[in-house]
């Protein structure tokens, strides 16, 4: 039976690298709670450790999770200079930057260099690229999915994550999605066809944009009570409880909440009564069909 015509289930945990906390809230959920795979962040200051708890998790599927704004990039300042700032970090200016990537070969250079490296590093540590998606999600931006359907092919890979939150959710979750969704959609929907015409797996729809750092018991349980056929990922940012925010931009989010909700029995009794395969992106049957 083909796979579209069944439940399969990936739950991420993005940022994974991001902090020690993090790290640790993964390991935990992967071991007793119901995440599948995670997304690494190669050049996070806790990267390093996280390459270690995934050696030691073989059923945890982890991809790149590729940082263009917002994070630390894996090249220096003097090789990106038009990219990060003084301190040599990405800044958190994604509108502003997809227009500059349009209008500066220059930067599309430095961008191309930047994931090249990245994919590189990731290559580097030995574990199996189960699958790529990108911080915040800046892949949406045109010029960057071109950029990552070229180099990934060159590093194996297979599955990249389409943005594409159903509309019952993202709705319930604050008016403005019922203005931007229809925005997004006839895109969404070229991404999708250009991912599978290279042959490469996808997912049906996305769970966790809407609510970024506050999935938690109660609206995972609500999206298990209606798991569709077809592949359907949900993504998380959970850590262990910290006396701080893990980056300034996350100063609302609830990452032990999201934990709470992965190590939840009511969550996995929701689990196993939506009767999904549960997985990474490598345990597809094929890319064609997913």
């Amino acid at each position: 039976m083909k796979l579209q015509r069944r439940k399969f289930l990936i739950v991420t945990a993005d940022d994974f690298g991001l902090h020690a906390a993090v790290n640790a809230a993964v390991a935990e959920a992967a071991d007793t709670g119901i995440l599948t795979a995670a997304s690494l962040m190669v050049a996070a200051p806790a990267a390093a450790e996280a390459i270690g708890v995934a050696r030691q998790l073989p059923r945890l599927r982890v991809g790149l999770h590729l940082v263009l704004t917002d994070g630390w990039p894996v090249l220096p300042q003097r090789e990106i200079p038009d990219l990060v700032g003084q301190d040599g970090r990405f800044a958190d200016q994604m509108v502003l930057d997809s227009f500059r990537y349009c209008a500066s070969a220059r930067m599309r250079s430095q961008l191309r260099a930047e994931i090249r490296a990245q994919f590189t590093l990731f290559a580097r540590s030995g574990l199996r690229l189960d699958h790529v998606n990108t911080h915040k999600h800046f892949h949406l931006h045109p010029g960057i999915l071109n950029e990552i359907l070229q180099i990934g092919r060159d590093f194996g890979m297979s599955a990249l994550r389409v943005p594409d939150e159903p509309l019952w959710f993202s709705g319930s979750q604050g008016f403005a999605n019922y203005l931007t969704a229809p925005l997004l959609t006839p895109w969404l929907g070229l991404m999708r066809r250009q991912l599978r015409s290279r042959g490469l797996a996808c997912n049906d729809r996305v769970f966790g944009m809407a609510c970024s750092g506050d999935l938690n018991e109660t609206r995972l349980l609500a999206i298990l009570g209606r798991l569709p056929e077809g592949v359907t990922e949900i993504y998380l940012h959970p850590a262990v409880q910290t006396r701080d925010p893990l980056t300034p931009s996350m100063q609302q989010y609830r990452h032990a909440d999201e934990l709470a909700g992965l190590l939840s029995p009511r969550v996995r009794a929701a689990v196993a009564a939506s009767n999904a395969i549960c997985g990474g992106y490598a345990d597809l049957a094929t890319p064609a069909e997913a």
